[in-house]
């Protein structure tokens, strides 16, 4: 029998035990003093951070029975996402208080967020993968209703919730008929069964689409998006950026753990699926962006067409069934996943500075004459949109050719062409907002205030765009070197 390993899950326990603190804290010390709970908050991320630097020596480790893996990709993943939930946190400070959202509830749901997303990260099992998304998305249901006496934020909790559960039906279904195929729900017995081609290959490809299905609902990649606009418009910026940020790395975990790690055997069958997943998003995503006038909902719209991408590398990585170009594809498309991140953090995170009380930065007007009331946030808009829209020296740039490097040493040169093309397409929503904030006259002249924890953030979020655009090396090489390892065990 394995050994349970405990040491190996140190960053989970390390949150759990933290994030629990401040909720007895928030309690126990009352209303009159929680103005301090976003630095606890805060605070509790530095104890999974301690134990997450503490194991990067290890490169492959297990534990509670193989059903959980501490690797180089886990790592990379986690430590993304303790600045993406971090970055969060800070964004959120004076959104919440404006808005009584200031509270305990708030940012210890923040945590349990990640707490799920890190569980969800290091799965090795599919009932763990199970646990991790389902911890995840109660929390983030309950903070997208945060806000109990808004319809707007009630609807769209409510929406997110019964789709979500559809969602998780999903991929139950399909882990299920996977299941049924292999006899085991470790993933590494899955890939092995798989090998050894003694498997039903009808039961496994029924199951194939389920979970691929599931997997396109997390990503909200077309036609599994309906919930993604209203969700991001409905929900309060502070909860929005939870949902947008750190949890696509999760499903990007999840997407690979499933499909790359225990399912590459039958890659000749999802591959065509998520095939089709990108190129609707890409065209879906791009063409109905451009009709929006809410800000946030142009960003939703956004999102889909940026999953487009991230399937296209997903999609690219067997060609022929030879999986040798798969790290080069994998890590592509986990490059690409975590440079969107960094980019979303950045502009949600200025809709929640541009915002105050009574006010919501949430239609595109309300972005007019920004570069004459501070030249510097639009400057940071800015770099954040040329990098969404793929346009040097950012790292979207940068991220989409790598992409498209892959895909098309696959052989998908026509699937490279559209995918240029929906970019350009993209680029005018993208370059729209430029004209709006330098060549619009303002319409609001109040003076703007903004927290210095926020704008140090803010400045280092441009300037990462900025820095990883140039110096892409470091981190694109951490990202194949994580996926090849991850494949070699």
């Amino acid at each position: 029998m394995q050994s349970l390993n405990v040491a190996a899950a140190l960053p989970e326990i390390a949150l759990l035990v933290a994030a629990s603190i401040v909720l007895l804290a928030d309690v126990l010390v009352g209303s009159q003093r929680r103005i301090d709970v976003d630095r606890l908050a805060l605070g509790a991320l530095l104890f999974p951070l301690i134990a997450s630097v503490w194991q990067v020596g290890t490169e492959y480790e297990t534990a509670f029975g193989g059903m959980y893996v501490a690797d180089s990709l886990s790592h990379l993943l986690k430590f993304c996402s303790y600045a993406a939930v971090a970055a969060s946190i800070v964004y959120a400070r004076s959104y919440t208080r404006d808005r009584d959202m200031f509270r305990g509830e708030f940012y210890c749901l923040a945590l349990f967020s990640l707490l799920g997303q890190m569980i969800m990260i290091s799965a090795n099992n599919l009932l763990v993968v199970y646990l991790g998304l389902e911890l995840m998305s109660l929390s983030l249901y309950a903070l997208a209703a945060l806000r109990r006496d808004h319809p707007l934020s009630s609807e769209a909790a409510i929406k997110y919730f019964v789709l979500g559960a559809l969602s998780s039906g999903f991929l139950l279904y399909g882990m299920s008929m996977i299941y049924g195929g292999t006899g085991s729900l470790d993933i590494p017995e899955i890939a092995k069964a798989l090998a050894a081609a003694g498997t039903d290959r009808g039961v496994m490809v029924f199951g194939v689409v389920f979970l691929v299905a599931g997997l396109a609902f997390k990503f909200g990649a077309v036609p599994f998006h309906m919930w993604l606009p209203d969700v991001y418009h409905g929900t309060p910026t502070a909860a929005t950026l939870l949902i947008a940020g750190a949890p696509k790395l999760a499903a990007f975990a999840i997407a690979f753990r499933l499909l790359a790690e225990a399912l590459l055997g039958v890659a000749g069958d999802w591959q065509p699926m998520l095939m089709m997943l990108a190129v609707l998003s890409l065209l879906v995503g791009n063409l109905v962006a451009i009709a929006q006038t809410n800000f946030k909902r142009m960003l939703a719209y956004s999102t889909i067409s940026q999953v487009g991408f991230v399937l296209l590398g997903m999609m690219s990585g067997v060609i022929d069934g030879n999986a040798r170009s798969a790290a080069d594809a994998y890590g592509a498309s986990l490059f690409y996943v975590i440079t969107y991140v960094l980019t979303t953090l950045g502009t949600f995170g200025l809709v929640q500075v541009l915002a105050r009380k009574g006010f919501e930065c949430e239609e595109i007007d309300d972005l007019r004459g920004l570069g004459q009331r501070s030249p510097w946030m639009a400057l940071v808009m800015l770099i954040l949109m040329f990098s969404l829209a793929g346009i040097p020296p950012t790292v979207g740039f940068y991220a989409k050719l790598a992409v498209l490097q892959s895909a098309l040493a696959a052989g998908h040169l026509w699937l490279v062409i559209f995918a240029v093309m929906m970019s350009l397409v993209g680029a005018f929503y993208y370059i729209r907002i430029v004209k709006t904030m330098f060549f619009d006259e303002a319409v609001d002249r109040s003076a703007i205030v903004v927290g210095q924890d926020a704008q140090a953030t803010l400045a280092l979020n441009g300037a990462l765009v900025l820095l990883l655009g140039v110096m892409p090396g470091p981190l694109l090489t951490a990202c194949s070197t994580a996926i090849r390892h991850a494949l070699s065990f």
